[in-house]
């Protein structure tokens, strides 16, 4: 008896070890992520870039660096991360194990598998954007896997580098593409590596820069993913291969690229890609319809698992360029690649009818938050409280004399403090609750020239509402947080945790 009881007892030991030891993640097709930049003048908290990637079923970003708060803030989320070392730290990387080996352990070891990390960007264009760097590349990503191996963590994340396509030459017809010479002492042992782990070439597509830089000669439909009739695509002479669009020849040529230099097996992951919606004067294709244009083509193209005409259904899974418009980068254009403002709004609503529901971000089926029918006026004063305080949302438009002031009641000013909090969170259904005394409803309550966050009227077919989300460093609200308010909202807050008390006694 005490034989089979140790037996057992052995194997629920094993049982337990082998189902808290990660696996290496299934191969699940071609898949849309998106990039996470954080240029922005007011950059909206961990908690509210989480919420948005939620509320818009966005399963995989990018990371330009490998920020703890987000990284913490993804946590048992299931969102996979592509995380960063940006290219000021790869010299120190490259140059030595130790720093490597802190590095992963810093950004990766003391997230992972909390947080799901499945591949390390190891700088970015850095043969194109750093090339005194260019002789250490290939032994930052060789010490960072390093790392990872001694930590049994090299089959589960793989590590890359992303390349930019104007390192290929000749890139049309695609068979006759090839990487500059100069810099094969690089790219050589950068896919020997990427080959050896199994791992994916990262490449930065953009169709929209090289229509800029044809001088007219790639068609604006063709970099756009539009139908374009069978005698306007563009041929390969040598292989007979006819491409619609700009995109699946850029990539294919580096495929043929690499074939070139005898590595026939590497994955491409395409790391960015994107439209923007603004830019200079010249710029004139720069527009939000081109960019939604581009963007919602690039989505259903990538999730219709078609791949390229060189590798028909082999994925090529893209990330956009990208979640957030950062409005501190020079340059119209460069402040208007994303998808979103800061506050959680789309820039443009893509045409993703029946493509699935990641970035589904239509907003004609809107809800909002208000103050819950027959809900207790000290509970709603206290929520009303919190989120014209600590919440950090813009409550002056309820003061006195402003467009929500009236009607002056405390429902009325928690619909409008409720639903602002509920938006600024990215529709967050969690958001909207405050202690019980908040639902969801599809009714605008918009009233007069009051005009509510997410409203049909608001934006741009309508008055603006100021929502601007918190910064992750932001100490106070960019509305009213009146010593009134705040003072008020403690009180109310104590009053409703004695409530609470009381009632559990």
């Amino acid at each position: 008896m005490a034989s089979l009881l140790h037996l057992l007892l052995l194997s629920l030991s094993l049982l337990v070890l082998a189902s808290a030891s990660p696996s290496p993640p299934a191969d699940e097709g071609s898949y849309i992520g998106v990039n996470i930049g954080t240029d922005l003048s007011d950059m909206p908290h961990p908690t509210q870039v989480v919420a948005l990637l939620k509320a818009q079923e966005i399963r995989h970003i990018r990371l330009y660096d490998a920020d703890p708060g987000l990284l913490i803030a993804l946590a048992n989320t299931g969102i996979k991360v592509i995380i960063s070392i940006p290219n000021d730290q790869l010299l120190g990387i490259g140059q030595s194990n130790s720093t490597a080996a802190n590095w992963v352990k810093r950004n990766v070891i003391a997230h992972y598998p909390a947080t799901t990390i499945t591949a390390v960007s190891v700088g970015s264009e850095v043969l194109t954007s750093l090339s005194n760097a260019a002789p250490v590349l290939v032994s930052a990503i060789k010490n960072v896997h390093a790392a990872l191996l001694s930590s049994n963590l090299d089959k589960l994340i793989k590590v890359s580098t992303p390349l930019s396509t104007s390192l290929i030459l000749d890139p049309f017809p695609p068979s006759q593409a090839f990487f500059n010479r100069s810099l094969n002492s690089v790219i050589v042992p950068l896919l020997s590596f990427l080959q050896s782990t199994n791992s994916y070439l990262m490449v930065n597509v953009y169709p929209y820069i090289d229509y800029m830089q044809s001088n007219g000669v790639i068609p604006l439909d063709y970099a756009l993913f539009k139908p374009i009739p069978p005698n306007k695509e563009a041929v390969d002479a040598n292989t007979l291969v006819r491409y619609s669009n700009a995109f699946d020849a850029m990539v294919d040529a580096t495929y043929f690229a690499m074939a070139f230099l005898n590595f026939t097996n590497i994955p491409v992951l395409v790391t960015e890609s994107g439209w923007p919606s603004k830019g200079e004067t010249n710029e004139p294709d720069a527009t939000l319809d081109n960019a939604n244009t581009y963007n919602s083509n690039l989505i259903r193209h990538v999730l219709n698992k078609t791949g390229t005409p060189k590798r028909p259904g082999i994925a090529v899974s893209t990330y956009i360029y990208e979640l957030y418009n950062e409005d501190t980068k020079a340059g119209l254009s460069e402040k208007n690649w994303g998808l979103f403002n800061a506050n959680g709004e789309p820039v443009y609503v893509l045409r993703l009818t029946n493509s699935g529901s990641v970035l589904a971000n239509d907003t004609t089926n809107q809800t909002y938050c208000t103050a819950r029918e027959g809900a207790d006026t000290k509970m709603l004063q206290a929520a009303l409280d919190w989120a014209c305080g600590p919440g950090k949302i813009d409550c002056s438009p309820i003061k006195q004399g402003e467009t929500c002031y009236e009607p002056d009641n405390v429902v009325a000013h928690a619909n409008y403090a409720f639903d602002t909090y509920y938006h600024q969170t990215g529709n967050n259904p969690d958001a909207c609750n405050f202690n019980g005394v908040a639902s969801i409803t599809t009714t605008d309550p918009s009233h007069g020239t009051c005009v509510f966050a997410g409203s049909r009227g608001n934006g741009r077919n309508g008055t603006s509402v100021n929502i601007t989300a918190p910064s992750a460093n932001s100490t106070t609200s960019s509305g009213i947080r009146s010593d009134l308010y705040y003072s008020r909202g403690i009180w109310s807050i104590l009053t409703v945790m004695i409530l609470n008390v009381a009632n559990i006694l």
